[in-house]
């Protein structure tokens, strides 16, 4: 939880990100009742099939949203992080489609589907704010499918961490060009459409080329040449619309 004990602050920093907000709409979000949880890796916020009663803020650490095929296998369809509300649809929608949980250990505050809702009817400002961030996540997903349907191997691995990088930033979750990476070979493989093997082959070639160092124990990333880096992953931030 954040310094000042109050676990809806990211939320605040998310939504400045991309757009200012006015003291009014922060003293709302900062009052929205919610209770607090840890997360281990592997929990599951929801399911695919549940009916949730709450929306999801992450408030530290990295979830993702996956589907499982037939035959067992894992796709996950994006990641999320600090600041993030996932599962906002959950508040208007009967039924989860999809699967979220963690994948490293972190941080949920969990907001009563009814004070969303409530918000959104009492404030059109942030009503119109969460839309916006709603429109982001869709524009995210369209470059997803981009990313795995037309661009190589380490384009797309390039893309993956010139994005989290850039929006780790935005949420003042980076120490210079080193910021964290809760993500597993298997996890970037699951959302690439990559096996580990071709994973773990690609994230050599990007440190022997000196683009990337990893530093496995604190589980982070440190860009070394991040022009290079966004060169080699055909990466572009304006699908992020983020206001800076």
């Amino acid at each position: 939880m954040n310094a000042d004990g109050n676990a809806l602050e990211p939320l605040v920093t998310r939504l400045q990100a991309i757009g200012r907000l006015a003291e009014p709409e922060i003293g709302v979000l900062r009052s929205l009742p919610h209770s607090v949880r840890d997360a281990q890796p592997g929990w599951e916020v929801a399911r695919q099939g549940d009916k949730p009663t709450h929306c999801c803020l992450i408030v530290n650490g990295t979830f993702c949203r996956f589907k499982m095929a037939a035959e067992g296998a894992r796709q996950i369809v994006s990641y999320h992080i600090r600041g993030e509300v996932p599962d906002l649809q959950s508040a208007f929608l009967d039924v989860m489609d999809h699967n979220l949980g963690a994948l490293n250990a972190g941080t949920v505050a969990l907001i009563p589907h009814s004070a969303v809702r409530q918000m959104l009817v009492e404030h059109p400002l942030l009503t119109a704010k969460l839309l916006k961030e709603s429109f982001i996540d869709s524009s995210v997903t369209r470059e997803w499918l981009c990313n795995v349907g037309r661009r190589q191997a380490e384009c797309r691995v390039a893309h993956l961490i010139c994005e989290m990088f850039t929006r780790h930033r935005a949420v003042g979750h980076t120490e210079g060009f080193t910021f964290p990476f809760g993500l597993t070979q298997t996890a970037i493989g699951d959302s690439q459409g990559l096996s580990v093997v071709h994973v773990n082959r690609v994230l050599k070639s990007l440190k022997a080329d000196r683009l990337i160092r990893a530093d496995n124990r604190s589980r982070t990333i440190t860009i070394l040449d991040w022009e290079g880096l966004q060169e080699v992953g055909d990466f572009d931030p304006g699908y992020l619309h983020l206001a800076n």
